[in-house]
């Protein structure tokens, strides 16, 4: 079943299908009309020459300078153009098909004025594994990531250049051979492309991803630890997080009870006269708990943006109205990831005091060069 998009339900879990997985995207119809009537109400503004950044008007400090409808197309191909200074390694492939799947839902909730055929553009790209080479330096940090997806503008432009099928080429050869027509910008769209937090988000959902997993087999890893460090599941009772009752320390602690409740190896060494474990041993709930804690903010915030219209300006035709708005901004993810990256490297540190011990005969009991 292919991946529906519709600007209001993609998960983490559909990110990761077509990233990694190479699941097929479709529009969804009811998406595809609001698409259009967004779009309708871009036509009338530029038909009634009102002044709206971005779409009758220049960008930034060019705001103030009225484009003609004749101007706009080669206005919208001049930004991409300017704003594709990216350096470095190109990204990998499944953020870069992340950042495209999410480019195209974002556009789907029908508040950026694009025409459904950019969306399917897009769409077609990632069905037919058309893969745009995203330099992975050169965004605008937190402020948005117009650098990084201008790249990607440049492949549906037949500009620039792409993978496909394993090989390095233009983008004009890659859409060629994967029978996917080119686009002509229009008023508003080449804005509507690339302002957003569509790369980082998707770096941020994969890595999401990634640590459920990784927060999963660290607790299994710390129980195993346990069990060949003759410690004691006793710092891991119930009441002891019920007296501090953070929700990750409590899931944690549970999780280390289920995992060695039927250990004969503990049940071996119940009753030697050792008082305590170790930090490392004694504190994994409390260590790794936090982390959870962190986890779930951070996920928290990822599932809100992966369905954000993170446009400017924003268009509502039911209200005739456009708001310049910063949508764009990338803050709420940058923070989050950072705090992440603290929350990680704990799951790294305590992990590494347990290695300590397992191969430290003078603290593990056990023999020397233990690999």
């Amino acid at each position: 079943m292919p991946v529906i998009i519709d600007g209001e339900t993609l998960s983490i879990n559909d990110i990761v299908s077509v990233a990694r997985n190479l699941e097929k995207v479709k529009l969804s119809p009811d998406a595809g009309k609001k698409v259009m009537k967004c779009r309708e109400f871009v036509e009338s503004l530029v038909a009634s020459e009102k002044v709206v950044y971005g779409v009758t008007t220049g960008f930034g400090a060019f705001d103030s300078i009225f484009i003609s409808k004749e101007q706009s197309e080669k206005l919208q191909e001049n930004l991409i153009l300017s704003h594709s200074a990216g350096v470095g390694s190109p990204l990998p492939e499944d953020i870069v098909r992340a950042a495209m799947l999410l480019r195209a839902n974002s556009l789907s909730k029908g508040y950026s004025g694009v025409r459904v055929e950019i969306i399917e553009t897009l769409i077609h790209m990632l069905n037919r594994g058309v893969h745009p080479v995203i330099p992975e330096k050169g965004s605008l940090g937190a402020s948005g990531d117009l650098a990084n997806l201008a790249h990607m503008v440049l492949v549906m432009l037949g500009k620039g250049e792409a993978f496909y099928k394993g090989d390095r080429m233009s983008g004009k050869d890659a859409m060629e051979r994967a029978g996917i027509s080119t686009i002509k910008l229009s008023s508003k769209e080449g804005l509507a492309l690339i302002n957003g937090t569509q790369v980082i988000t998707a770096i941020a959902a994969l890595l999401v991803y990634d640590s459920e997993i990784l927060v999963k087999t660290s607790e299994i890893t710390a129980a195993m630890s346990l069990e060949a460090l003759k410690g004691t599941a006793r710092a891991y009772d119930e009441k002891v997080s019920t007296v501090r009752p953070h929700r990750g320390q409590i899931t944690c602690a549970d999780n280390l009870r289920r995992l060695t409740a039927e250990s004969e190896i503990m049940e071996s060494h119940r009753y030697d006269k050792k008082v305590q474990d170790a930090y490392s041993l004694r504190c994994i709930p409390q260590i790794i708990g936090a982390t959870r804690d962190a986890l779930s903010f951070v996920k928290e915030k990822v599932e809100i943006e992966i369905n954000a219209a993170t446009d400017n300006p924003l268009l509502f035709p039911d209200e005739d109205e456009v708001i310049s708005c910063g949508n764009f901004h990338g803050q709420i993810i940058a923070i989050s990831l950072d705090f992440l990256g603290i929350a990680l490297s704990e799951i790294a540190s305590v992990s590494e005091r347990r290695i300590e011990r397992l191969v430290n005969p003078y603290l593990s009991e056990l023999p020397a060069f233990l690999t």
